[in-house]
């Protein structure tokens, strides 16, 4: 785990899990007459699909403006990654798939096999990919997707609607249990209609912004595989479910190093969506115990490419002969997304976190001013916003219509939310760990929740039970992030908490992240940009206890109903507007001590690597459309740069 939030910020594949949070949003196509939809809707019909205006690429677009249409295929890009993992079974709730093993799936809609959306230059548009069109009611009560007679899932055999269902039911019965219960409730009923078409239809009375994007980006698996191997989704698995990707599962080792290969039979080389697009012959991760190996091997060019987290490590690391010599370059590329809001994190669910006041009290325990000058080299910005950085952020006191929909909701709003500045996070002295002034003003605040400091230097509650807290830390986690937790436990303790470091290995950190069996993490929470039903798997109370996206359980009626305020919006204004009461709310529920964060992309990687100029805003795309130099490389080999 690096100090900095991960750079992989969520596909729009991840509706899967979080229903639409980071999905496609705006209104796309030519209404056609012919079928009117459901209560007679004017119909559209288009080769994608956004919610707010038309698609930037118009239906016969060559390929994605930012790619390189004639970019070379082959060779191999190498990363690395922490931990373990048993199999590549991407879906499964338990065990520990292989991270990048969702690679091997599409759905009907086209999306990032690895890292941020597609296309690059849009937050706000899907385009067909299994599907050929999606046909749609402007009301938005049902879709129908056309798919593409000549898609094939890697075995060579044809995709249908067929098996488009039986993967909509088999996430239904064997899926993530937050992801089939909002499932269940947001669609009515999914059916074929012929081989190639398939037909969604939604629950009345509910917000229809990310319904569409939610089904479109499904993935799709062969029904006969499943049927033959016995395989379920639910379970860990050695075997690849069959899907329809550009790349499958090649060589692997477990825990050591898996291979992804381009499958050069792959159905959909002459899509436009795909023109320039999964270049690399081989994709290849090697698997670490711990990062100083890890490091040393990037070095010794036992892998060629790196995405940068540690400030640490960029500040003083890269002073090595292969840098030295120019086989390995830096660079330094913008990062368009807001950070992910990376912090320690507070399960809101575990006493005495339960209490609002003592979160507030314990935020002011985090010195980030410490941490970025000790630890961090002074290369982080504090983050302030769950959507840092973005026209949704709020500032100040609410204003305009984000005034005027906190009012809608009366009580529900605390009455300092509507006169006070968004909460910020505190200031802190940089030359100690422990800043004195926000010592006394936690320990005011702790005292107003029942907990004083007793004559043996303790908090205690009125029972005379001493306050205790557990920070949960998985081995695989920095040496930057650990110190920061350490020194960050250190002023609990010098509060008069009895707090502790409980470090443990990766698949028992996971098993108990996901059953929420812990006090305080250090994690993030993905930004959101758009209003997606994901938005109630992140922040919302219905499925806050068995949601993995809802780090802290967080379970507030006012965020609940301003999460359903947003789904109502219809136009832009009224959803940033929604968008940035969430962020006020959230912000005020102080469930995060925010840390801090790098607004750029730190790549590291040998000089065998070339990508378009003009990179576009929302992806870096080293494993979507970035290609290999041969040339370059048989230089590197020659000179002994690489293994």
């Amino acid at each position: 785990m690096s100090e900095q939030p991960p750079k992989n910020h969520p596909t729009r594949r991840d509706t899967l899990v979080l229903l639409g949070a980071a999905a496609a949003t705006g209104l796309g196509g030519i209404p056609r007459p012919g079928w009117a939809g459901s209560h007679g809707a004017e119909l559209v019909r288009a080769h994608g699909y956004s919610f707010y205006g038309d698609l930037a690429y118009p239906e016969g677009f060559e390929h994605f403006s930012y790619v390189n249409p004639d970019a070379p295929k082959g060779g191999q890009i190498t990363l690395s990654n922490r931990g373990t993992f048993d199999g590549f079974n991407r879906w499964a709730s338990k065990g520990r798939p292989e991270s990048s093993s969702g690679c091997v799936a599409e759905a009907m809609f086209t999306d990032s096999l690895f890292e941020g959306v597609v296309p690059g230059d849009s937050i706000t548009d899907a385009y067909c990919l299994i599907a050929e069109a999606v046909e749609y009611p402007k009301n938005k009560t049902e879709c129908i997707f056309h798919m593409r007679k000549e898609a094939r899932f890697s075995n060579g055999e044809p995709i249908t609607a067929h098996d488009a269902l039986f993967t909509h039911n088999l996430f239904l019965e064997q899926g993530i249990r937050s992801y089939a219960r909002a499932v269940k409730e947001r669609i009515s009923g999914a059916e074929v209609i012929d081989d190639h078409t398939m037909r969604y239809t939604f629950v009345d009375g509910i917000p229809r912004r990310s319904l569409v994007s939610q089904v479109g980006g499904t993935p799709i698996f062969s029904k006969a595989w499943y049927e033959e191997t016995g395989e379920r989704l639910d379970e860990p698995s050695l075997l690849s479910p069959m899907a329809s990707g550009p790349y499958v599962v090649g060589d692997y080792e477990i825990n050591r190093y898996v291979v992804y290969e381009r499958n050069p039979d792959y159905w959909g080389w002459h899509l436009p969506v795909n023109k320039g697009r999964h270049n690399f012959d081989r994709i290849r991760i090697e698997y670490f115990a711990e990062e100083a190996a890890e490091f040393e091997a990037f070095k010794a060019g036992i892998y060629n490419f790196r995405v940068e987290g540690s400030t640490k490590r960029w500040a003083t690391g890269y002073d090595f002969p292969a840098l030295d010599k120019g086989w390995v370059k830096k660079q330094v590329i913008p990062d368009g997304n807001p950070p992910n809001s990376a912090g320690v994190i507070f399960n809101t669910v575990k006493a005495p976190l339960d209490n609002r006041t003592v979160r507030e009290a314990l935020q002011l325990a985090f010195n980030f001013e410490w941490t970025r000058d000790s630890l961090q080299y002074g290369l982080t910005s504090q983050i302030t916003s769950f959507v840092e950085g973005s026209e949704i952020a709020a500032m100040g006191p609410p204003e305009g219509k984000e005034k005027e929909l906190l009012e809608s909701l009366g009580d529900l709003v605390p009455a300092e939310m509507m006169t006070e500045d968004a909460v910020v996070p505190h200031t802190s002295d940089p030359g100690s760990t422990v800043d004195r002034r926000n010592k006394r003003r936690a320990l005011r605040l702790l005292a107003d929740a029942g907990w004083n400091v007793a004559d043996d230097g303790k908090l205690r509650n009125a029972a005379g039970e001493v306050m205790t807290l557990q920070f949960m830390l998985s081995s695989s986690t920095s040496d930057t992030v650990e110190a920061l937790v350490t020194t960050y436990v250190g002023t609990l303790n010098d509060y008069g908490i009895d707090a502790s470091v409980e470090k443990i290995d990766t698949a028992q950190f996971t098993s108990r992240y996901l059953d929420k069996d812990y006090q305080l993490i250090y994690s993030n929470y993905f930004p959101f940009l758009q209003a997606g039903t994901g938005l109630r798997q992140m922040y919302g109370s219905e499925t806050a206890a068995v949601s993995s996206y809802n780090r802290a359980t967080l379970q507030s009626p006012l965020v609940d109903a301003i999460i359903t305020k947003a789904l109502d919006t219809t136009n832009r204004e009224d959803e940033i507007a929604a968008l940035r009461a969430l962020d006020r709310a959230l912000r005020y529920e102080r469930v995060v001590a925010l840390g801090g964060y790098v607004a750029e992309n730190w790549i590291a990687a040998y000089d065998i690597f070339e990508h378009p100029e003009n990179l576009p805003p929302y992806q870096v795309g080293y494993l979507d459309f970035w290609w290999f130099n041969q040339e370059k490389y048989e230089a590197l080999k020659a000179a002994g740069a690489l293994r």
